[in-house]
């Protein structure tokens, strides 16, 4: 995987394509190409490809380097190191065919062994070179048959964009489990594996569904399935800006991101709540009041961020609507033979609304007859279409590989599912009233928390020769530790851990000295004298306490005060500051902050 971009109308397609590829950048990659029908003299598919950033492609396509058709795609490796030759596009062996792939080809093994034994020579270590044989060495007649032959030999995921010199009027995409997204432009048609390389062209868009093919020519496209029968797939309008995908004067996405979170918050809550019930409107998680009586447990799917979103609404999901919840990783719910229940309540929870662990679990629960609402940020995205209905968190694009505010978002999404399904039950109408209130003050909190920005930069830079961190909080202040520790280690690359306050004692408190600082979860909710016993179990041990708290805590080195809310909101706010903690730290180190090495922003692969 990573990211895909391919275009066909009556524009100069190199720059166009180099353009979407820097677009995509933020998604995290290790090489980057680009393939072209030439218009110059012989004609024929050229390709060039590079290990390294899209500046480095730029700069290696040559000058005379016209077409008006071609494909391009940024790499972040799975099968073969990254290098020149693993790079995408790949072709066949007479350069007829160009490929570019996201997803994972299950049976490459045993592909390149019987394409080996009939003598074809392979140059590359992936698994996608194998689609570009096959494409070539098919004697049927049309560029979409040879694609749908070779694809019945393929097992695993992919999104592909399929080139051939023979038919130069067209490109012909497939997905199955990898994003793919057609652009319709006006006498001109593109397609991407996420909208962000499309927007500056056109809004309107056609996702692809699993087991879905389309041909795109200049003026046209068509849509059908693997096995030929035509689909009717409707452009839809993309409510997002090409704007929103500009730094808007800031040095990262990620601070940008950081600093975009209370005006993303007012959207999630924007014409949601209801005074009048005490109780909030979610038109979309097509549940109605009667079901939801007879929910017995909720269970909630994510990976990385989302988990902890999700761990995060599950406590809220227990405290306010009094229904069993628990937060589970998405990547290893399916393998464990789960036992589906009619009476659970599944939640499956996904920025991209495609991270390919998430969906899978979603599949596994509707083949054994599960409920599953998403609680996603894409509308259209494979969650959002293949789930029952649920709720969209309305963060805007978030083009840092780290997610902040769509984490942000996500919390305070559960936060209002929450509300909902404590009201449908046994939540009063005066609990009802002040959830709503606390919702309220949410946007102008996280401004406030954002005026201290100065002082937690200071703060991260006497962190950032730290050795290894830990993180500590207990019951609300838990999740909370989890995802901080996750940023740190994302953006600065300093080994971090987080612990249940409680079970410091149990063991972790063996690494604790002073060359290892503690980041302490402290709200003064009913656990606050617990928590300052945590925090003097460290002092004892020399440890040097960050404490983060609704006042100044005597036992900590320092404080970051924070503002206090509802007990059950709480979480939302008190994340904030270990964002800009993590951010800071990593630029006091120099890192790379939007693209950390070995991440990339939508897993679509297992």
């Amino acid at each position: 995987m990573c990211g895909i971009v391919g275009y066909i109308g009556r524009r100069d397609v190199a720059p166009l394509l180099l353009e979407g590829l820097q677009r995509l950048e933020y998604r995290g990659y290790d090489s980057a190409g680009i393939a072209i029908h030439s218009s110059g003299k012989g004609g024929g598919l050229k390709t060039v490809k590079n290990k390294g950033r899209v500046r480095d492609l730029e700069a290696k396509v040559p000058a005379r380097f016209a077409g008006n058709c071609g494909i391009a795609h940024t790499r972040w490796a799975t099968h073969g190191a990254p290098n020149d030759t693993n790079a995408h596009p790949h072709t066949d062996a007479d350069g007829h065919v160009a490929v570019v792939h996201n997803g994972i080809i299950d049976n490459s093994s045993e592909l390149r062994a019987k394409l080996a034994a009939d003598g074809v020579e392979l140059v590359s270590d992936t698994d996608t070179e194998v689609l570009a044989h096959l494409v070539g060495r098919s004697q049927a007649p049309s560029l979409e048959e040879k694609v749908r032959e070779a694809l019945r030999h393929i097992e695993g995921t992919y999104g592909i964009a399929v080139l051939h010199a023979d038919f130069p009027d067209r490109i012909v995409v497939a997905r199955n489990g990898s994003p793919v997204v057609l652009g319709i432009g006006d006498r001109e048609m593109l397609v991407a594996s996420d909208v962000a390389a499309l927007i500056s062209h056109t809004r309107q868009v056609i996702t692809l569904d699993d087991g879905e093919m389309a041909t795109l020519k200049a003026d046209d496209y068509r849509t059908y399935t693997t096995d030929g029968s035509r689909t009717a797939a409707s452009p839809t309008t993309v409510e997002w800006e090409a704007e929103s995908y500009d730094m808007g004067g800031h040095d990262t996405y990620m601070h940008k991101e950081i600093a975009e979170q209370a005006d993303a918050v007012d959207r999630v809550l924007r014409g949601r709540l209801d005074d009048r019930f005490a109780t909030v409107r979610l038109g979309g998680l097509n549940l109605d009041a009667r079901e939801a009586r007879t929910m017995r447990r909720v269970k909630i799917l994510g990976c990385g961020s989302a988990y902890h979103a999700g761990q995060i609404g599950a406590q809220m999901i227990e405290e306010l609507a009094r229904i069993p919840a628990d937060a589970e990783p998405a990547s290893e719910f399916r393998y464990r033979n789960p036992v589906v229940d009619p009476d659970t309540l599944y939640i499956a929870v996904s920025q991209s609304g495609e991270t390919y662990d998430t969906l899978a679990a979603v599949q596994e629960l509707k083949r054994k007859g599960g409920r599953v609402l998403g609680v996603v940020n894409v509308v259209g995205s494979a969650i959002a279409r293949e789930t029952d209905g649920g709720v969209y968190v309305h963060a805007g694009p978030e083009v840092c590989v780290v997610s902040t505010k769509c984490f942000t978002n996500t919390a305070v999404a559960f936060a209002l599912l929450a509300l909902h399904l404590g009201r449908i039950r046994d939540l009063s109408v005066t609990d009802g009233k002040r959830i709503i209130e606390g919702l309220r003050r949410l946007p102008g909190q996280i401004a406030e928390i954002m005026e201290g920005e100065e002082r937690i930069a200071k703060l991260a830079a006497e962190f950032a020769d730290a050795k290894s961190m830990m993180f500590v909080g207990r019951v609300r202040g838990f999740p909370v530790a989890k995802e901080a520790s996750l940023k740190l280690k994302e953006v600065s690359y300093i080994h971090a851990e987080a612990y249940p306050a409680s079970e410091l004692k149990h063991g972790p408190l063996a690494l604790i000295e002073p060359e290892v600082p503690t980041v302490a979860i402290v709200p003064d909710d009913e656990l606050l004298e617990k928590n300052r016993a945590t925090l003097e179990e460290i002092k004892a041990r020399s440890g040097r306490i960050l404490a983060v708290a609704h006042s100044e805590q005597e036992k900590a080195d320092d404080t970051i005060v924070v503002p206090r809310n509802e007990p059950e909101l709480d979480p939302v706010l008190m994340g904030i500051p270990l964002q800009l903690l993590a951010y800071h730290t990593a630029l006091a180190l120099g890192r790379d902050i939007d693209k950390p090495r070995n991440l990339a922003k939508s897993v679509t692969v297992e």
